[in-house]
């Protein structure tokens, strides 16, 4: 598309509705591109006023749950006619993460990815990630940023203990480990940051639409 087309007019969204007890509605979709569309335009919406009260939105991989709707049947009516534009470039400082980048998997990522652990590295820690939705325990984000061909699989046989900090990959997402845990993502890194702290206000570093940056940490 040139610069002088206009962008094209954002078109209405496939999606199933499904009422979840007396005031709760939640919103299945195509994939998590969509997920974070909707997700956004919600914001929007309530931020304009436009949108029925509602006390908790909440994104995940491919739905965004509503909770706390009067009437979660009219909003359901309503979903499917929406045109939902992308994602608005998100505003405002990112997050920083410290980053050393020495996990036990960053060889064979950056092998998957046909490039030398150091350009992997690079290509890491260029990237502007944002927080599609958090979840698997209190401070875990999903973060999207890397392109699709980057994209990897999760371990075979996962690990029984992950250490806390640890950076990891697993499809489309990078995660950082709050605290120790098993889990199957492949570990490139490690951080000192505190993603999750109960005595902090957040107690989460990161939150849904934040934006985050890794930064690499030389010894």
């Amino acid at each position: 598309m040139s610069p002088a087309e206009p962008a094209p007019a954002p078109r209405p969204v496939a999606l199933r509705t499904l009422p979840v007890g007396d005031h709760a509605l939640l919103v299945e979709l195509a994939d998590g591109a969509q997920a974070e569309a909707l997700h956004a335009e919600l914001l929007r919406r309530r931020a304009e006023g436009t949108l029925p009260a509602v006390r908790e939105i909440v994104p995940a991989a491919r739905t965004v749950l509503l909770d706390g709707l009067e009437d979660p049947a009219r909003l359901a009516v309503q979903l499917p006619g929406w045109r939902i534009p992308p994602p608005p470039a998100a505003r405002g400082a990112s997050v920083e993460i410290p980053v050393r980048y020495d996990g036990p998997d960053l060889a064979e990522v950056a092998a998957g990815w046909g490039m030398s652990p150091e350009a992997a590295v690079r290509l890491h820690s260029a990237a502007e990630f944002r927080v599609a939705f958090c979840g698997f325990t209190p401070g875990f984000g999903y973060l999207t940023g890397l392109p699709e061909r980057y994209s990897v699989p999760r371990r075979a046989t996962p690990r029984t203990a992950v250490p806390a900090g640890s950076v990891a990959l697993a499809g489309p997402y990078t995660g950082v480990y709050p605290r120790s845990s098993p889990g199957g993502w492949q570990l490139v890194g490690r951080t000192d940051a505190v993603l999750w702290d109960p005595a902090r206000e957040p107690a989460a570093l990161l939150a849904p639409g934040t934006r985050v940056r890794f930064v690499e940490e030389r010894a």
